[in-house]
């Protein structure tokens, strides 16, 4: 058993830290945009392959994934907020722009950040939670970087967003049904900000986001705090609501490329999950060398219900 250090769930005190911005430029913007990175442990002189983190969302930003750093110094990781909310760039003018707002986008920035830090020249991974699990197969697929990846990690993810909603609306079916009406009404209506919808809501994340308790578990915080601070990427990728995928995300699948993912490939998910297993399976399917772990009494934040156990897992298959 992996025993954890006594600190904050979410912030560590590291020697080897470094912290900085890298400019990425962006077609159509006059002023190029910053993305905002740190690394936990040494790039320079270790000789462990180190961990490149795609957070969630879109828009969810690094700080609820930073139980990760558990895995850190013997494992070098690099965290980093996808431009549009957190310490990086953000651009509350392009709220609904789709076209602006696309998976290339989000590509191009990652193979930013490695040509910044110098990893096209050494092998990493890249471990891809939710929505940085979506990033994470594109990206495996269609980047010239993607020669160096050594493994890959895709976390409480979905291959498409079609068997995505069977998984959501099977869990749906199974609230209270007086829950099930409030967020019936607010589809409706379009209000997703009234106290009902949110207490609604609430019921849903308890049982299938988080099921740390007190409630809500700060990195549950972090991730919310960012949604509303700013909703533009969310909200246009996703949509209003985390039960409501109206975005330009609605229609995504990857299916049809998860052949093409060579790697050797590890995949997790809770029993509880709103990554159902439904939503999980196209990957198993696809990707040649798979292995796939479903925790039990874990959620979507599965790095914090099972903490320990999903550490020991990322561990052993990251240095074996």
């Amino acid at each position: 058993m992996l025993k954890l250090e006594k600190r904050s769930q979410l912030f560590a005190t590291f020697e080897n830290m470094n912290e900085g911005t890298v400019e990425f430029e962006v077609s159509g913007l006059r002023e190029p945009c910053h993305t905002w990175y740190k690394v936990f442990g040494d790039l320079e002189s270790s000789d462990a392959t180190p961990m490149i983190v795609l957070h969630g969302g879109p828009g969810a930003c690094h700080d609820y994934l930073l139980p990760l750093t558990d895995l850190s110094p013997s494992i070098p990781l690099i965290f980093y907020d996808q431009i549009g909310n957190g310490k990086s760039t953000h651009l509350p003018e392009k709220v609904g722009d789709e076209e602006f707002w696309s998976v290339k986008l989000f590509q191009d920035e990652l193979d930013n950040l490695i040509s910044h830090l110098g990893l096209q020249r050494r092998s990493f991974d890249v471990y891809g939670h939710s929505w940085g699990g979506m990033l994470a197969v594109e990206w495996a697929v269609a980047s010239p970087y993607s020669a160096n990846l050594r493994r890959l990690i895709i976390t409480n993810s979905l291959a498409s967003m079609e068997t995505w909603r069977i998984g959501i609306n099977s869990l749906r079916q199974k609230l209270p049904h007086d829950v099930q009406e409030v967020l019936d009404r607010a589809e409706k209506t379009g209000n997703f900000e009234s106290p009902e919808y949110e207490a609604a809501i609430e019921v849903f994340y308890k049982r299938h986001l988080c099921l740390a308790r007190p409630w809500p578990p700060e990195e549950v915080q972090a991730a919310l705090n960012w949604f509303t601070e700013d909703p533009t990427t969310y909200g246009t990728m996703y949509g209003p609501s985390e039960l409501s995928i109206t975005g330009s995300l609605r229609n995504w699948t990857s299916v049809p490329i998860l052949s093409k993912i060579k790697v050797t490939t590890l995949l997790i998910n809770g029993t509880e999950d709103e990554a159902q297993n439904v939503a999980m399976q196209p990957f198993f399917d696809h990707i040649d060398k798979v292995k796939w772990i479903t925790l039990d009494n874990a959620s979507h934040f599965s790095h914090v219900d099972q903490r320990e156990k999903y550490m020991e897992h990322l561990r052993a298959f990251l240095l074996t």
